[in-house]
């Protein structure tokens, strides 16, 4: 059998309609984006959200889609790979208290689409963003409300200086090590740490 070669996704409008025998049902893309991703409260749609919030403070082309296995979360369009974490008191599910935030600073095995392969455990990209969901109201959370969020970027360099091989960085841990900054600064910020990264290397 020859080999099975990469699939390149395209974008979606959201009016594709699903089909049966070449006849449509009445279903489209965009309901099924609806019922699927609707609850951006959920771990799994908050930090794909986190990457898109993240996406959209470089100028995120949402031509260019998101890839699931990547060794990174975001190329931006002049090639800054960066990492995005997220975490947040308030979930979607009942609780007793307020989740204990903390983030996964795991070195990984990046996975080259080209070889199919993985190399040498390492942090892949050249900085991270980690994305505090702080708000504490479950009646008023709303996670496309900027100001219900801090932000906090660091160039791998400067993490793998604080942190080894730590696998979490707790935000008690995080704040000695990086300030709280606002969506307006994010931007900014990023560029800031690719050049750090960059000078290090």
């Amino acid at each position: 059998m020859h080999k099975l070669k990469k699939i390149n996704a395209t974008s979606k409008s959201g009016n594709e309609c699903i089909s049966d025998q070449g006849k449509q049902i009445k279903y489209s893309v965009l309901d099924f984006w609806r019922w699927s991703v609707s609850d951006l409260l959920s771990n799994a749609t908050r930090g794909s959200f986190a990457e898109f919030i993240v996406g959209s403070a470089v100028g995120l082309n949402p031509e260019n889609l998101r890839e699931e296995w990547d060794a990174y979360d975001l190329t931006t369009e002049n090639g800054i790979k960066i990492e995005v974490k997220s975490a947040a008191y308030i979930q979607s599910w009942n609780q007793n208290k307020y989740s204990s935030i903390s983030f996964s600073v795991k070195p990984t095995r990046g996975w080259d689409y080209d070889t199919n392969q993985r190399g040498e455990p390492k942090r892949q990209a050249d900085l991270y963003v980690f994305c505090h969901l702080k708000h504490k109201d479950q009646n008023t959370i709303d996670p496309l409300k900027m100001e219900q969020w801090d932000f906090y970027v660091l160039p791998t360099c400067q993490l793998n200086s604080a942190l080894k091989d730590q696998s979490t960085v707790s935000l008690n841990s995080l704040k000695k090590i990086a300030n709280a900054i606002e969506y307006s600064e994010l931007g900014k910020k990023i560029t800031a740490a690719h050049k750090e990264q960059m000078n290090h290397k």
